[in-house]
């Protein structure tokens, strides 16, 4: 496997929990989710992976949405919110996150 398959599949298993630690700060709606992801290079995504995610976790009773009317002339946007289920989610992966990464620094020596 070379490194940006690797990169990739890392990318993969921890968009959805970069996407709900922005929204435990504050209310977002899609574009602006990818704008912020596009910030930090490593987990930039696209539309067609960051919506098709947002749905699943609506779904699943992680996220809620209102919509809300933007600037005179611009169609109504489409924000989403961590329910108390997400959070709740959020927490369990905040644990394992930890979990990992100390798991990480052992096996690096640190």
């Amino acid at each position: 496997m070379n490194l940006d398959k690797w990169k990739s599949q890392i990318v993969r298993g921890t968009l959805e929990y970069c996407i709900l630690l922005m929204l435990d700060k504050k209310v977002y709606y899609g574009y602006e989710i990818l704008q912020e992801l596009s910030k930090y290079p490593i987990i930039a995504s696209t539309e067609s992976t960051v919506y098709p995610l947002l749905r699943r976790l609506q779904k699943e009773n992680y996220l809620q949405s209102t919509w809300q009317e933007s600037t005179e002339g611009l169609p109504p946007r489409k924000y989403y919110s961590l329910t108390p289920d997400g959070k709740n989610y959020l927490d369990a992966m905040n644990t394992e996150w930890e979990n990992l990464l100390n798991a990480m620094s052992d096996l690096k020596g640190e």
